[in-house]
């Protein structure tokens, strides 16, 4: 395998892990947990937590991600990871955004 398709397959890989925690930050995202800011607060319960927050600290090392806490850092690796999955300032996690199908790939907590 040649440079370039591992950096394509690498590419590739880093937006799939990027939808699937878009996938399960939404389908835990309740209506009206929406801060003044445009913060929104996801409550993912286990076993999906265990998941969102092994995605989070291994992104989060693999962005060079760093916070006063664990938990500040996670949120910048969070915010790198939907920035990645394209999601911009209005997204609400593109709560409006057609879903995926069987087996598809979706997202978790972040600002609107």
């Amino acid at each position: 395998m040649s440079a370039s398709e591992r950096f394509e397959r690498a590419a590739v890989l880093g937006v799939a892990v990027a939808e699937e925690t878009r996938r399960l930050l939404r389908r835990h995202m309740a209506p009206g947990e929406e801060d003044d800011d445009g913060t929104v607060l996801v409550d993912v319960p286990y076993p999906d937590a265990a998941v969102v927050t092994a995605l989070l600290d291994v992104a989060a090392e693999c962005f060079g991600e760093r916070g006063g806490s664990v938990e500040e850092t996670r949120q910048a690796a969070l915010e790198t990871l939907l920035q990645l999955a394209g999601f911009d300032a209005e997204s609400q996690l593109n709560a409006g955004a057609p879903g995926p199908g069987p087996g598809g790939r979706g997202r978790s907590d972040t600002r609107r």
